[in-house]
């Protein structure tokens, strides 16, 4: 399966164009990128947590 691309993509667009409004995409996008921020933020603070045990346990018993 692959990504979508050109009228695909396009498409998809217009259809969530519809659904949300013109009003409401700059909000969603918004909760989107703050989402993805957190995610970020949160799988770089496990990393670091990892990195600082060296036997790599999870510091449970």
């Amino acid at each position: 399966m692959s990504l979508p691309r050109g009228s695909e993509l396009l498409i998809i667009l217009l259809i969530v164009l519809l659904l949300f409004g013109s009003r409401r995409l700059p909000e969603l996008a918004r909760s989107l990128g703050r989402s993805v921020k957190e995610l970020r933020k949160a799988s770089a603070s496990d990393d670091d947590a990892d990195a600082a045990r060296p036997d790599g346990s999870d510091g449970t018993a």
